[in-house]
């Protein structure tokens, strides 16, 4: 069994796809960062990855809901699966989604999983605007991920400052003591936020001069983001790493270069807040970035993509309780399964089967509740009692492999709290069945 998790590193990424479908001969590796882990130990833990402008016409959307994800996501998930990362939630509001990934190993130390929104389009009544986001604990911290498509246009100040504050006051989760973005351990803030460049002295001519004489200095001085922070007027709370990186908006489609029509700016941003109060007796709350770049190869919008990684202090001697399952029989038409001893499930628990590969949450073949408040062992007894899972002739093969996954659905939020390993889809066939993450 490995040692105790000290820290976790976390991988982000933000593009405005500008409504346009994922191009199949773009490789995605580079964006995702893979091309950079040849040792086991850099791989991100975690990723976060955060779209704007996905194509959102109620045709779309309808499509995107039966399929269960949009082409981008889609694409991403591809990818990701065959390197053992899976998709634990997606939240879209129109053209907005954010996604988070983690390696399967990980996959029973997430707790208090939580999507949300906020509308900020038309006075909050419309969501071509606003936010979406994901929260959960991670080996006993905090994480809060928010991804934002905010007012545009170079005048609109005023409109960007008032879509933040409404987010982080509207913003609302149930899980204990994080019900605000603010008040957890570690937030990330991820989007189009769509601040500019302020337009008093500079043409879009001249600030592209500025940006192939690498006077990139000099243009972030009127970096209205920068100047609200500066004077707590939004985003205060939070810090962003030093830009390196050219301006990511606007470009030719299909092109390195700029729209001249429009003045580019640096709209694509990633920031962060770590709340390093003493609150935990065994880490001390920080967080490392390694990388805040750009990706100019990626030409499919009018955006280019960002990405940062980050490493976050966890807390290392955490014990959460896992259920772990006993031993899975195939027999005529359902799974039979034991669960840990002493183990009672709560309202809205479910074990569904899977593929034992599965790459998303959203593979499972069939699943069935768990009765609620049923104890499923008895002290005299060594393992749970046998209980069920039935399904269609159809739905099971005899020569593919499959695994169950526990989670509860508890309010608004979901845990996995175990997962076994795989067994054959041979009838009459007994196989172990203890949990992979013990």
């Amino acid at each position: 069994m490995a040692g105790p998790v000290q820290r976790l590193r976390i991988y982000f990424i933000t593009y405005n796809v500008a409504t346009k479908f994922p191009d199949p001969n773009q490789d995605l590796h580079q964006l995702l960062g893979i091309e950079s882990c040849s040792e086991s130990n850099l791989w991100p833990d975690l990723y976060f990855i955060g779209f704007q402008e996905v194509k959102s016409q109620p045709q779309n959307i309808v499509l995107d809901y039966i399929l269960l994800e949009d082409p981008w996501t889609k694409a991403f998930r591809d990818v990701l699966k065959k390197h053992d990362y899976v998709k634990i939630r997606s939240q879209r509001l129109q053209g907005l989604v954010l996604n988070a990934f983690c390696l399967r190993k990980h996959l029973t130390q997430l707790r208090l999983i939580e999507v949300q929104y906020t509308k900020t389009g038309f006075g909050g009544m419309w969501g071509n605007k606003g936010a979406v986001s994901i929260r959960m604990n991670a080996y006993g911290v905090s994480v809060c991920v928010v991804n934002t498509h905010l007012t545009p246009h170079d005048h609109l100040l005023a409109d960007r400052i008032s879509d933040y504050n409404t987010i982080v006051t509207d913003h609302t989760f149930t899980a204990p003591d994080t019900s605000k973005i603010l008040y957890h351990d570690y937030i990330f803030w991820i989007g189009d936020l769509n601040f500019r460049l302020n337009e008093e002295d500079l043409t879009a001519t001249e600030i592209d001069l500025l940006v192939k004489k690498k006077q990139l200095k000099e243009l972030l001085k009127r970096d209205q983001l920068k100047m609200v922070m500066k004077e707590r007027q939004a985003f205060a709370e939070l810090n962003e790493s030093v830009i390196t990186f050219p301006p990511t908006y606007k470009y030719e489609f299909e092109s390195q270069e700029f729209d001249l029509k429009r003045r580019p700016s640096w709209t694509d941003r990633i920031l962060y807040k770590v709340n390093a109060i003493d609150i935990y007796n065994d880490v001390e709350l920080n967080a490392k970035q390694h990388t805040y770049k750009s990706h100019p190869n990626y030409s499919v919008s009018d955006h280019k993509p960002v990405t940062g990684e980050f490493d976050i202090a966890v807390r290392p001697n955490v014990k959460d309780y896992i259920v772990e399952f006993q031993e899975c029989t195939m027999e005529e038409n359902f799974i039979s399964y034991k669960l840990q001893r002493d183990f009672t499930p709560s309202n809205g628990d479910w074990i569904g089967l899977f593929p034992n590969e599965f790459s998303s949450l959203d593979d499972y073949i069939i699943y069935e509740y768990v009765s609620r408040g049923k104890p499923t062992s008895t002290l005299s007894e060594p393992h749970a009692n046998t209980e069920r899972i039935f399904f269609n002739d159809t739905a099971v093969h005899s020569s593919e492999m499959y695994c169950l996954v526990y989670v509860a659905q508890r309010g608004e939020f979901i845990e996995i709290l175990g997962v076994s390993l795989g067994f054959s889809g041979r009838r009459n066939s007994i196989e172990p069945c203890a949990s992979s993450f013990m």
